[in-house]
């Protein structure tokens, strides 16, 4: 069947919103109510496009006549979902005057109609309570009594050395009488008010009725002249269709394996699908469940004030991923030459982290992805001040720019500032707006979905109409037969894929098919696999497929056949048309391998001198070596899979043949009954700042013994020593006549003390005269020792200035 009829005039379409039987046209007292079986005629289904998340989407298709009623059988599970997504279309002049279904309220609810205290489960003692105030007639082997019931309770007895536990039953006889009975063998019960036996009746057809098939049948009423087409789809939940693979080895060469895909089908919808149009869609549409199809209570308070209902509120996972909008510039000194080895940070609006690096010896860098908003960048280098940039905007996939310009200083002191804003593009307005893209508005009510070419009804179902015919998917394979089933891309369901049966299927209900989907030869080589943080003790042989049947491969089991016997079987990953994947199905024995790491100790690589820093950057040098010994007759081609490891880089020889998120795989070809030997070698970079102001020679001896340093470098760096050792001279100088300058404040303070000391007589006159000679000569040797100071300064001073000098103009990149 195609898709359904074009309509000339759609007179209603009806999708379900709630679950429970509504009207849907005002009809005639005199009509028959909505959901009338009688006579009711099947609706067969014509459709059927089954998901990998447990629902399926299925049409009906028939023929209905004047007024008629059609008739679909569901379970109460299915129900639920068919009430959330049924659509009726009643074609060529019709109406749908309503749709009707069982509806029973829940057990519990119905129990407590009958105003009998009975749980489902209840004991006899539990019964017979439930029934106080009740008129019996009790009979307990020859005794009769008859009365309403008082109690039932349970009392211990104890006789002839044991316990027993026993169940009296108490009536009020019309006497008066208040007479008991033990709940014998023999015990017997009648009841005797009007209606209990019926309410008994009851109770015990609804315990009944809940062993019964859950079949909710639906009937949908249609109205019109003559005859027409009434078309019926909606989502049910189904069991999910399996996806399995057989992989055929050639064993002639230049012969390409045969890739055979078969669908695990079952039915178990409770009708049968004959002559249906089968899709197989690999996704997965968001789809829940809700309880529609039972009559719903709500839970009112005591007080009489109305209950507000409200939806609870949708949460979604926080971000895994920041955005992907990329910033760069390049970071500069005052004068404007470019400053390497700055180290940058990014932070996001809440202060976190988001990317790191450091500019290159150009003084560029670059952030590949940024998330959206502002951004807080901070900039250190050595020998300059730290800068803190504020407010950087990153929005989308657009490039934005941020050049920074540092200020001589220590790291101790920082600089803030606020990014300019980035200028608004007013050239193009349209934003993401692609041909087809989603938001646009082009591809709404198109009719275009799950049919592929066949005709659509525009703008039914938004799409979910596509039609019967030949699929556009890639043809199969080469073989004895081809595949049942036509597989294409659903490009505008985002990532999935179907496979659309070419004929029409016939599956009875609580049957299951295996149905062929492809049929195609593939590109396939045979390997070897090792991987020694696997903790296996051998190789895997495996297959590294190159997916070149055009088609989507839904993921799935597949099982390896080679020189007509079974070789072993493994787990495959759905795969796009053209990708590659490797894929292990057993354990080769004929290969034994080994691993050895080494390490190599740090050395300098490259010296950097730039405004005052030398910085070393050196390597740690890593490798590991990974041996194979084949004691098969046939050669073997060997895939090692070398982890990817953080901050290091290759520096073998030998490009691994391709490179996951994980792993570096390397191609290793093993002769016959030979050894063959993989060598990786890695470096991991260091870098180390050197402050030339703090240089000693102790350090730069050092530099010369480990060669971290060369002759040229060398030469400049005892040249900013040797000036060093001026500027310490003059220093020490400075210092001794500070000394020479405090003796004699000191010795000036003593004479000063001992002056006051004298009274006058002639002896001590003679000694104040020499006080005072002595002081003169001081102020003298003082006067002399202030000029000498002064001269060092300006000396210190100009040699110091000279130091500066030097250390700023000394420039070096070079690599050792």
């Amino acid at each position: 069947m195609g898709m359904m009829p074009h309509m000339s005039r759609v007179t209603l379409l009806l999708s379900f919103w709630t679950g429970f039987s509504v009207l849907l046209a005002q009809t005639p007292r005199a009509a028959r109510p909505v959901g009338a079986a009688d006579g009711a005629a099947k609706l067969p289904v014509k459709r059927v496009v089954l998901y990998k998340n447990g629902v399926g989407y299925f049409e009906h298709l028939g023929r209905v006549r004047d007024r008629q009623d059609v008739a679909i059988a569901f379970t109460s599970g299915q129900l639920n979902d068919v009430l959330k997504t049924l659509t009726v279309l009643d074609m060529n002049g019709g109406r749908i005057a309503g749709v009707g279904y069982g509806s029973a309220a829940p057990i519990s609810r119905q129990l407590d109609d009958l105003r009998l205290p009975l749980s489902e489960k209840p004991s006899l003692t539990e019964f017979l309570g439930s029934l106080r105030g009740a008129r019996l007639e009790v009979k307990n082997g020859a005794s009769v009594m008859t009365g309403r019931l008082l109690s039932v309770e349970r009392k211990t007895r104890t006789g002839g050395g044991t316990t027993l536990e026993v169940d009296y039953l108490s009536l009020l006889t019309d006497s008066g009488e208040l007479r008991t009975t033990e709940v014998s063998p023999g015990f017997s019960v009648r009841l005797l008010d009007a209606g209990l036996p019926g309410r008994v009746d009851h109770y015990l057809d609804l315990i009944s009725a809940a062993r019964e098939a859950d079949v909710r049948r639906m009937v949908i009423s249609a109205e019109g002249t003559g005859d027409r087409s009434l078309f019926v789809s909606y989502i049910s939940e189904v069991p999910v269709w399996k996806t399995t693979y057989r992989i055929v080895l050639n064993g002639k060469a230049g012969d390409k394996p045969l890739l055979q895909g078969w669908a695990i089908v079952d039915n178990t919808v409770g009708q049968d699908w004959e002559n249906v149009q089968l899709s197989l869609v690999a996704g997965a549409p968001q789809s829940f469940i809700q309880n529609l199809s039972q009559p719903y209570y709500s839970l009112r308070p005591s007080v009489p004030l109305p209950e507000s209902v409200s939806a609870l509120p949708q949460t979604y996972e926080a971000t895994l991923m920041p955005g992907r909008s990329p910033l760069s510039g390049v970071v500069k000194d005052p004068s404007g030459a470019a400053v390497s080895g700055a180290n940058m940070k990014a932070f996001d609006a809440n202060g976190t982290l988001v990317a790191e690096a450091r500019s290159d010896a150009s003084g560029a860098y670059e952030f590949a992805a940024m998330p959206d908003g502002p951004v807080r960048l901070e900039v250190e280098s050595a020998g300059f001040q730290r800068l803190t940039v504020n407010g950087v905007m990153a929005s989308g996939d657009r490039p934005a720019r941020q050049d920074v310009t540092l200020q001589v200083g220590g790291a101790s002191q920082t600089v803030a500032v606020t990014a300019e804003a980035m200028p608004l593009q007013t050239e193009n307005a349209q934003i993401g707006a692609r041909a087809g893209a989603a938001g646009t508005g082009r591809m709404l009510g198109s009719g275009a979905g799950l049919g592929g070419t066949g005709r659509s009804t525009s703008g039914i179902g938004a799409g979910k109409g596509g039609g019967y015919g030949a699929g556009t998917g890639g043809g199969v394979g080469s073989g004895m037969f081809r595949a049942a089933a036509q597989a294409q891309e659903l490009g505008d369901l985002g990532d999935l894929f179907e496979y659309k049966l070419k004929e029409p299927i016939t599956i009875r209900k609580n049957r299951s098919a295996l149905v062929p989907i492809v049929q195609s030869a593939i590109t396939a080589e045979k390997v070897s696999v090792w991987n020694d943080h696997a903790g296996l003790a051998r190789p895997q042989r495996a297959l590294w497929l190159t997916n070149s049947s055009g088609l989507t491969l839904d993921g799935g089991s597949f099982s390896v056949m080679e020189e007509e016997t079974f070789a072993g079987e493994g787990i495959l990953e759905a795969i796009r048309p053209g990708e590659k994947r490797l894929v292990s199905y057993a354990t080769d024995l004929a290969l034994n391998a080994s691993s050895k790491q080494a390490a190599e100790p740090q050395r300098v690589s490259r010296v950097r001198i730039i405004h005052g820093v030398m910085t070393h950057e050196s390597e740690i040098r890593e490798k590991k070596t990974y041996t194979f010994r084949n004691e098969d007759t046939s050669a073997r081609t060997v895939i090692v899979e070398h982890p990817v490891r953080t901050g290091y880089a290759l520096r073998s020889h030998i490009e691994p043949a391709e490179t996951t998120a994980q792993w570096m795989r390397f191609r290793v070809p093993v002769d016959s009954k030979q050894t063959a030997a993989l060598g990786v070698e890695e470096a991991r970079s260091l870098h180390t700042d050197y402050a030339l102001s703090n240089l000693s020679a102790a350090q730069v001896e050092m530099c010369v013994r480990q060669q971290s340093i060369n002759k040229p470098i060398e030469e400049a760096l005892r040249k900013i020593l040797k000036q060093k050792d001026l500027v310490s001279e003059l220093d020490d100088k400075k210092t001794a006549l500070e000394q020479d300058m405090q003796k004699i404040f000191d010795d000036q303070q003593r004479l000063r003390e001992n002056m006051k000391a004298l009274r006058g007589s002639a002896e001590e006159k003679a000694l104040l005269q020499r006080y005072t000679q002595q002081l003169n000569e001081q102020e003298n040797q003082l006067e002399k020792l202030r000029k000498e100071t002064a001269d060092l300064n300006v000396q210190h001073d100009r040699a110091q200035e000279a130091l500066d000098q030097m250390i700023e103009d000394l420039s070096f990149d070079e690599k050792l």
